[in-house]
């Protein structure tokens, strides 16, 4: 199945990854709260790591517009899930928000013909 108007439905796609990027990116700025009352704490060096993540997520929503956007939020789906180091709950977050993304990957595929590749104006 390919969309009928594939610049459309590629521009729609764009939108959805970068929702969930930037859900992605609040969901992370939970996750100090969370540290901060277990008996490890939160330390400068996690702090650091969960917002410098989660800025990295909001700024790659903002760029889904661009032609590698969609691999730049591909390649970050991997320390998403990897903050599941830091408090075992993202494990579950993390793996949801990946799962997500791999749907949404899907539907590029389904819609366009391949997940990463951007549809020309003639298609």
């Amino acid at each position: 199945m390919t969309a009928p108007d594939p610049v459309r439905a590629a521009r729609a796609l764009r939108g959805a990854a970068a929702a969930v990027l930037l859900l992605e990116g609040i969901a992370v700025l939970f996750v100090p709260r969370a540290i901060a009352q277990t008996e490890a704490g939160l330390g400068g060096v996690r702090l650091t790591i969960l917002l410098a993540l989660a800025l990295v997520l909001v700024l790659a929503s903002g760029v889904q517009r661009r032609p590698r956007g969609l691999e730049i939020g591909t390649a970050l789906q991997v320390p998403l899930l990897l903050t599941g180091l830091i408090d075992s709950a993202m494990w579950f977050v993390g793996g949801v928000f990946v799962l997500i993304w791999l749907y949404l990957l899907q539907i590029r595929k389904d819609l366009l013909g391949s997940p990463f590749r951007e549809p020309a104006a003639g298609d």
